[in-house]
């Protein structure tokens, strides 16, 4: 333990644990992990034999972090363990220089693997099996062939996963609410009582009880192949519609102030271009094209690309983002590892191309993970969710009363530039919404403070 003290001393050498120990106590540390705490620790100083803790750097912490997401039988909660335990050690224990502006979230709140539910590994025919005996999928337990035609039918339509998702979320939900009695027998009564049911029990928004009517809508329709006639008058919801909540220009940039590492990165691309938190994170290299100045959307909403526009501002850090890709993917390279997430029919047709820099995503997770689908190991996007954590920190931290959400930049992007003068039509095909209906949502948002009305409070 000499790195710890010039003085091989055991009572210092204890005193020195015993603060560590404080310290983390005092974030909250459950007494249990504490001794794990401890032992990360000392394996990060017996991987350095010959660096004092005092003399360690952002460098030197990142690789051994690094090195440490690369161990195949790692879990995320073992690996953010291990990040927490240095953060805790530089940044509040030895207070070092380096440690405030270092990127922790990064590593901390980075290491979220993808679960098979996940958008972007949940479309595969391997994981449909599973689905059918998940207990909380009564349709597909109830009637598996039923729910393996439902996915076919879904997924050939050109719907988005989280449509999907929605759709057999309201499916399950009306046969749990029917599950005494078949409710294929008489469907339109039973679909106007289960929308009763969610108006007058529920309270939900009439936007929510439309969904459940579009969701049912579609399986009769789609699945069962008998659409439905008509269901009689039923109680409809009087929740409004509420408008989008929007920032203002000097919000966001309250907001931004208080962002740091790749997250800032993100969220700033996610206004500068109005894309979603999941376009966001599944963006790859090859989709960035600087000479052109604009970043392709592939496989949005409704499975379509599209171009969105890349800010000028950001050029330099995506050029940066791109070459630490390409360092990192290297060196998982020389690893033994290396691949990415193709869908199935890009990976048939180009063997090789997952082990590409161009097909490397842009925002790569901390951390290598297996693919529940596979079982090869290999390095995912970062979770969606680090990056919406991020957002509710920094406007918390920024002491923006707003509700504010990841999908709260996109609304602040078309209505600011609806404000600057830009034409409809074309904020429509930046946000990739396929009804004009849909982005006119936004007139109504900067029309909020009356119509442009002079308030006769102001003209006493």
């Amino acid at each position: 333990m000499e790195k710890i003290s010039s003085e091989p001393d055991k009572d210092r050498i204890g005193r020195f644990w015993t603060r560590y120990i404080e310290v983390i106590r005092a974030f909250g540390v459950p007494q249990k992990a504490q001794p794990w705490y401890r032992k990360h620790v000392e394996r990060f100083i017996d991987a350095h034999p010959d660096v004092r803790l005092a003399d360690h750097s952002a460098e030197s912490v990142s690789r051994w972090l690094d090195a440490q997401a690369r161990e195949p039988g790692l879990t995320d909660w073992q690996f953010r363990q291990r990040a927490d335990s240095l953060r805790l050690l530089f940044a509040h224990f030895l207070h070092a220089d380096w440690a405030t502006g270092f990127d922790w979230d990064h590593w901390v709140l980075g290491a979220t693997a993808l679960g098979a539910d996940h958008p972007t590994l949940a479309r595969t025919w391997e994981m449909i099996d599973k689905a059918v005996e998940d207990p909380d999928n009564p349709l597909g337990l109830r009637h598996p062939d039923l729910y393996r035609k439902f996915l076919a039918v879904v997924r050939t339509t050109g719907y988005s996963v989280n449509t999907e998702k929605t759709y057999l979320t309201w499916i399950n939900r009306y046969l749990l609410f029917h599950q005494h009695k078949d409710p294929f027998t008489h469907p339109e009564r039973e679909v106007a009582s289960f929308l009763e049911h969610l108006a007058l029990k529920r309270k939900v928004a009439a936007a929510t009880q439309a969904l459940a009517l579009n969701a049912l809508v579609f399986f009769h329709a789609k699945v069962l192949q008998r659409p439905l006639e008509d269901i009689g008058p039923y109680r409809r919801s009087r929740r409004p519609r509420r408008l989008p909540t929007v920032l203002s220009p000097s919000e966001v940039q309250a907001l931004f102030a208080h962002l740091t590492g790749r997250a800032a990165l993100m969220i700033r691309l996610m206004y500068g271009t109005g894309m979603r938190v999941m376009e966001c994170v599944r963006l790859r290299v090859m989709d960035l094209d600087f000479d052109y100045r604009n970043i392709m959307v592939r496989m949005g909403k409704g499975a379509k690309d599209r171009a969105v526009p890349m800010p000028d501002t950001l050029q330099g850090l995506l050029r940066e983002q791109v070459e630490l890709v390409a360092e990192q993917h290297a060196q998982d390279l020389e690893a033994g590892f290396g691949s990415v997430f193709l869908p199935d029919a890009l990976a048939r047709k180009y063997p090789n191309a997952d082990r590409e820099l161009r097909w490397q995503y842009l925002f790569p997770a901390t951390r290598i993970a297996q693919d529940p689908r596979s079982g090869e190991m290999r390095r995912h996007h970062i979770h969606q969710s680090v990056v919406q954590k991020q957002v509710k920190a920094a406007a918390r931290r920024a002491g923006i009363t707003k509700r504010v959400t990841s999908h709260t930049l996109r609304h602040s992007f078309a209505t600011h530039l609806l404000e600057s003068g830009r034409d409809i039509r074309v904020i429509q095909e930046l946000l990739g919404h396929a009804d004009v209906s849909t982005t006119m949502i936004y007139t109504h948002v900067i029309q909020r403070g009356g119509q442009g009305v002079r308030s006769p409070l102001d003209a006493l």
